[in-house]
C-alpha cells in the first residue's frame, strides 16, 4: 500500500546520493521518494500520468474515495503518488519505460515553469498580472516566460529564477525551463497554468505545487529528455521575493471565514437592547469587536467579527434592522479595530450576516 504522504519542509536529513544521471527511471522514482516526494509513473514517451485501470477509464470518477490507490495501483495520476519503495519497485520495475512524475503539493515544492513558446504577445495587463505595463514601454523582443520573468525580478531588484544557479534546474524538450523551490512553512501554494485574469504569475510562466506534478529530471518523452542544468540537483528555499510575488498573484488560499457558533448570550442582549434604540443594540454586539482594537493580535477579532455579523443577520431577517445599517456598523467597527484588512474584513461580515439571515432573531430572543 502507498506510505501516507506528509509535507516535508526541512532538508536536514535529506539524503547526499547523487542523481542518477544515467540510470533507469526506476533509480530516478527512488531518488526522488529518498528527498520525500511522492512520485507518480507517466506514461512511456509522454509527460502525461499512465493510463488508470479499466475500471476507473469505464467509469470515470474521483480520486477520493476510489479504491485503487489504496491497492497500490496508480489510477488518478498524482493523487495516487507514493513514497512506498515497494510499490515503486512493483510500478517501475514492471515497466522501466514509465516515466517520473512528482506530486509538488505533498512533497514542499514550489516549481516555476517556465515556457518558451513562439505565440503572440497577449494584451499588456497579462504580461504581469497586477502590475500596470503601459503603452509608452517598448516590448520588441519580449518573445517567452523566460523575458517576463526576467522583467518581474528586475522590477524587485531581484535575479531571474532562471538564472538561480543555487537551485535544482531541469531543461525541458521544448526549451523551457523548470526552476525547483521548496516551502519552508506550512503555506499550501497553489498552481497555476497560462497568465489569464486569474491566478497568474506572468505570460508563459506556470507554477506548479498544491494540485499538479512537475516532470523528474532524467525522464525522457517523444519530444526530448529532461535534463539537469549545471551540478546542483537539490532545491533550496523558495526565495521570499518570489513568495510575495505568489501570494500578490493569488497563489494561496483565501481565508476561510469561521464558521458561525450559537450565541445566545449576546443575541439576548441585542433584542433587549433594541428597546433602547439601534444604536444601544449596536454597540452592546461590536462590543467585543471593539475591544480587539484594544489588542494587537490574539484578540479572536475574526470569531468576535463573525459572531457579530451572524447577530445583526438575524435582527435583519427579523426586520429589527436594515441590511445597510449592519453593514456600516460592522465594517466601521472592524475596520477601527484592524485598520487595513479590509479585503478579510468584508468576506467574514458576507458570511456572518448569510449565516444569520437564516435564522431571524426575534424579540422573544428566540430564532425561529
Amino acid at each position: 500500500m502507498p506510505a501516507e504522504v506528509q509535507f516535508h519542509h526541512s532538508d536536514s536529513t535529506r539524503p547526499t546520493d547523487a542523481f542518477p544521471v544515467s540510470g533507469p527511471s526506476f533509480e530516478v522514482a527512488r531518488w526522488c521518494a529518498r528527498r520525500g516526494w511522492p512520485v507518480h509513473p507517466l506514461a512511456a514517451g509522454r509527460k502525461v500520468p499512465a493510463a488508470n485501470c479499466r475500471g476507473c477509464r469505464t467509469r470515470p470518477h474521483a480520486s477520493a474515495g476510489c479504491p485503487c490507490p489504496a491497492a497500490g495501483r496508480w489510477c488518478h495520476g498524482f493523487h495516487s503518488a507514493t513514497l512506498d519503495p515497494g510499490v515503486i519497485e512493483g510500478w517501475w520495475g514492471g515497466r522501466p519505460e514509465f516515466g517520473t512524475g512528482v506530486s509538488c503539493g505533498p512533497a514542499g515544492l514550489v516549481v516555476i515553469d517556465v515556457d518558451a513558446h513562439t505565440t503572440e504577445l497577449p494584451e499588456r495587463d497579462r504580461l504581469l498580472p497586477g502590475i500596470p505595463v503601459g503603452s509608452q514601454v517598448d516590448l520588441t523582443g519580449l518573445a517567452s516566460g523566460f523575458h517576463s520573468l526576467a522583467v518581474l525580478a528586475a522590477l524587485r531588484g531581484e535575479r531571474s529564477p532562471a538564472d538561480d544557479t543555487g537551485t535544482l534546474r531541469v531543461r525541458t524538450p521544448s526549451g523551457g525551463l523548470h526552476v525547483w523551490y521548496r516551502s519552508t512553512d506550512r503555506r499550501r501554494w497553489l498552481s497555476s497554468v497560462g497568465s489569464g485574469k486569474g491566478r497568474a504569475l506572468a505570460w508563459q510562466v506556470d507554477v506548479r505545487a498544491h494540485g499538479s506534478y512537475v516532470v523528474a529530471p532524467g525522464t525522457t518523452t517523444r519530444s526530448g529528455a529532461y535534463t539537469l542544468v549545471g551540478p546542483v540537483s537539490e532545491p533550496t528555499p523558495l526565495p521570499a521575493w518570489l513568495a510575495g510575488e505568489l501570494a500578490r498573484t493569488g497563489h494561496l488560499p483565501a481565508p476561510a471565514a469561521p464558521r458561525p457558533r450559537p450565541v445566545p448570550p449576546r443575541a439576548r442582549q441585542a433584542v433587549e437592547a433594541i428597546g433602547g434604540g439601534p444604536r444601544k443594540a449596536l454597540a452592546a454586539v461590536l462590543a467585543p469587536v471593539d475591544a480587539c482594537g484594544r489588542v494587537a493580535e490574539g484578540a479572536g477579532f475574526s470569531e468576535a467579527l463573525n459572531r457579530a455579523a451572524y447577530i445583526l443577520g438575524g435582527l435583519v431577517a427579523a426586520g429589527r434592522l436594515t441590511y445597510d445599517e449592519a453593514v456600516e456598523a460592522l465594517v466601521q467597527a472592524a475596520v477601527s479595530a484592524r485598520p487595513g484588512q479590509e479585503t478579510r474584513i468584508e468576506t467574514i461580515i458576507r458570511s456572518g450576516l448569510a449565516a444569520g439571515s437564516k435564522k431571524p432573531l426575534h424579540s422573544t430572543g428566540r430564532r425561529s
